[in-house]
């Protein structure tokens, strides 16, 4: 059933590319005349179908290493430790939760192994929290207050390690392929806390007790500080230390995972190796997904439609007056609630056109980090235990998306501009 609700999404998505495509090039060639567009077209998919293996293939390495660091981390107990960390902020995010219940235990793993990137841990664990908490739910057909906070945490797409995004970026031949952490991390912090907030609002929930004021005051003010000291440097600069800083912070973490996992009497090596075979798989599976997704996007810039849909929104943006430079790169954000694949292909195809180290080709990453795929996860979470009424989890989720993509630009700006 999820699979289904993910892949009705991801095919209307990619029939709407072709389609799209084809009548404007149709329009093209009877209206104005060009006999270029259906060649173009044509040349983009074959174009398309080779970059998508090399990048998959490049991906074989990188992905290799970091979910092979990953696997010590799971193994050396970094999951448990950061769910302890979480539980007394939590408790109060999930008032309706009887205290002590098991359903609290499987939400801190589920969002701290999503904090880490770990998407294989998370979703097992995130469906067993769904059960739990039905096991709760008086009517069973919709959801309740804590089913929405659970998902608006996930949908908002908190992430300390955005592998992904940085190996992406390493294989589309960035200088620097960590510049963009610092945004990731502080654009996706933005999202979750608007998340949060938004939820609270709709379900009455007290900001203002000790413990969520501390926790979530503390991180605003560290946030602001990083915003505060980054903004005292020039751009070069800014540049130097946030790459300095993110590549610093990535070693630490992996230097973390291992002694965590010796700490665990883990056999750190054989773990890396289990870990590392996982990204072999990996990469050779997303080798068809990331055909079909460049190949539509190929084509549906090929034919024009994806320059007049930025076109339009430049235009309306200007006449308001306001910088258009970000426009490039929105693509991205508008498919990232909708397919998680699809966005990952805008922001390859964003890099692929405009260059990895461009504004576009890195607010697209930045993009992509924020937030999650809000109707997927909305659709697999509720659809795994058959809530029907969904009531405000929608609303609250697609509002910590665009908290998101407007943290994004403005960071983007202040970064990169």
């Amino acid at each position: 059933m999820c699979n289904f609700a993910r892949s009705m999404v991801l095919n209307w998505i990619w029939v709407a590319f072709f389609i799209i495509a084809f009548v404007i090039a149709l329009v093209k060639l009877v209206f104005l005349g060009d006999f270029e567009v259906f060649p173009a077209m044509m040349d983009s998919t074959f174009s398309s179908s080779k970059t998508a293996f090399e990048i998959s293939l490049g991906l074989t390495g990188v992905l290799s290493l970091w979910l092979g660091i990953m696997k010590i981390g799971e193994k050396g107990g970094v999951v448990n430790v950061l769910a302890r960390l979480l539980s007394p902020i939590f408790t109060k995010l999930f008032p309706d939760i009887p205290k002590g219940h098991p359903v609290t235990g499987s939400i801190f793993m589920n969002i701290a192994a999503n904090m880490l990137g770990l998407d294989n841990a998370a979703t097992p664990l995130g469906l067993k929290a769904m059960e739990q908490l039905q096991e709760l739910n008086p009517k069973k057909d919709t959801a309740t207050n804590p089913m929405i906070m659970f998902l608006v945490l996930n949908t908002s797409g908190l992430t300390l390690i955005p592998i992904s995004i940085l190996v992406y970026r390493a294989q589309m031949g960035a200088a620097q392929p960590t510049d963009v952490f610092i945004p990731i991390l502080l654009a996706t912090f933005f999202s979750t806390l608007a998340g949060i907030i938004i939820t609270s609002l709709f379900q009455k929930i007290n900001l203002l007790n000790r413990t969520i004021l501390l926790t979530l005051g503390g991180a605003a003010l560290v946030v602001a500080a990083i915003i505060w000291g980054f903004g005292q440097l020039d751009s070069v600069l800014m540049n130097t230390v946030s790459t300095s800083a993110a590549n610093i912070m990535l070693m630490l973490i992996i230097i973390a995972f291992i002694l965590a996992g010796i700490r665990k009497k883990v056999n750190v090596y054989d773990a890396f190796i289990e870990g590392a075979k996982d990204g072999f798989t990996t990469a050779v599976r997303i080798i068809p997904y990331l055909v079909a997704i460049l190949v539509g996007i190929g084509v549906f810039r090929a034919s024009g439609a994806m320059d007049m849909l930025t076109d339009g929104i430049g235009w309306c943006v200007e006449a308001c007056g306001g910088n258009s430079d970000f426009v490039g790169a929105l693509p991205t954000a508008l498919m990232k609630p909708l397919s998680g694949s699809g966005a990952r292909g805008m922001m390859v195809d964003a890099m692929t056109t405009y260059g990895a180290d461009s504004f576009i080709g890195r607010l697209s990453c930045i993009f992509q980090g924020s937030t999650d795929t809000t109707f997927y996860i909305l659709a697999v979470y509720f659809g795994s235990v058959g809530i029907v009424k969904t009531r405000h989890a929608v609303t609250c989720g697609l509002l910590a998306d665009l908290a998101g993509i407007i943290a994004a630009i403005a960071i983007a700006y202040m970064f990169f501009s």
